[in-house]
Parts: structure tokens; C-alpha cells; sequence
């Protein structure tokens, strides 16, 4: 059997997210305002569902991420090879979300950053970043980290503390709702090390 080609794998999963459009939930998102160009609606189990059709490719995956339509940029991070994913992609995919963007980095720290081997020291990098977006995805990915079991040494936990507090005085209402998130992860992990 041939091997499927990118174009056909593209034309497959429109014709996926088309059949599986939910209008009233497409109207929602687009009056919600999250910046994309076309919103078909469709729920994130369904578009896991989609998502275990094809096979993890990193060109696939790239295209889907750089179009301006939701679900598209959902079945990037799903179908991103988790292996191959690293600091250089996480940065540029990061610099291209939108502020009303959360609902993807939440995804791709869940999917992707916290998969990779060096997901915590991105995690931390990104906290320290300056930026809003930055700062929420490396917060999301060490709570992540943490909902797995990852247990921090007492600087590292000292150190999230200190960047999830600055962040609840964020103008960035995402970033404040993932450091209350996230110390609130901090403080049950260290209930169950004591």
C-alpha cells in the first residue's frame, strides 16, 4: 500500500472536521473572540477521535498549526510526533498564539511540552519568560508535570512558587487562573511527600 500523502491526509481531515461541525458551538467560540479565521465547532474528544485516524507526522502537523482555523491547530498538537518536539518548536509555536489563544497552550503543555524529556527546565525557562503566553505555558506544563507524579526539589518548588505568586498579579486573566492552578497542585504534592 502506497503511502498516504500529506495533500490527501489535509483533504481527509477537512472533510472530517466538515461532517463533524457543531454550528451552535462554532457560533460560541467565534463570539467568544479567540482569533481564528473559521471555527467548525467541534469538541476536543471528537477531534481525538480524528486525530487516532492518521498517523503522527511532523510536516502534517506543522501545516494544521499554521492555519487559522481551531480545530486545525488542535489536530497540530495531536498529531505532532511526541518525540520530535523540542524547545526550538515549542518557542515559535508559543510566539504565534494569541493572547485569546489559552485553550491551545493548555493542549500543547499538556500533549507535547510535558512529554519531553526536558520538560522541566523548558518549563522553568518559560516561566521566567517576560511574557504572558510564555510565562502561562510554562506554568501549565510543570503543573502538568506535577498531576503525573513529578516531585520538585525544594529550590525548584520555591522557585514555581515564586513565579505562580507574581503571576496572580498578572493583567492576564489565563495566567492568573494557571498560578492558582498550580499552587494549589504545589501544595497537594507536598501534603502527599509529608
Amino acid at each position: 500500500m502506497p503511502p498516504v500523502k500529506h495533500e490527501d491526509s489535509l483533504r481527509e481531515i477537512r472533510a472530517d472536521l466538515r461532517a463533524a461541525m457543531n454550528g451552535i458551538a462554532a457560533r460560541s467560540i467565534r463570539e467568544s473572540g479567540m482569533g481564528y479565521r473559521l471555527v467548525y465547532g467541534v469538541e476536543l474528544p471528537r477531534l481525538r477521535q480524528i486525530a487516532e485516524g492518521f498517523t503522527p507526522e511532523r510536516r502534517l502537523a506543522q501545516t494544521l498549526w499554521q492555519s487559522d482555523v481551531r480545530e486545525e491547530k488542535i489536530l497540530g498538537i495531536l498529531l505532532y510526533p511526541k518525540n520530535e518536539f523540542d524547545a526550538d518548536i515549542a518557542h515559535l509555536w508559543i510566539e504565534s498564539l494569541l493572547p485569546e489563544q489559552a485553550e491551545l497552550a493548555g493542549l500543547m503543555a499538556m500533549e507535547l511540552m510535558s512529554m519531553m524529556p526536558d520538560a522541566s527546565e523548558l518549563a522553568f525557562l518559560l516561566m521566567a519568560d517576560e511574557r504572558p503566553m510564555h510565562q502561562l505555558c510554562g506554568l501549565l506544563t510543570l503543573t502538568r508535570l506535577m498531576m503525573r507524579g513529578a516531585m520538585l526539589s525544594p529550590d525548584a518548588a520555591d522557585e514555581f512558587r515564586d513565579q505562580a505568586e507574581s503571576a496572580l498579579h498578572a493583567n492576564y486573566m489565563p495566567l492568573r487562573k494557571a498560578a492558582q492552578n498550580a499552587l494549589a497542585r504545589l501544595e497537594e504534592n507536598r501534603e502527599l511527600e509529608a
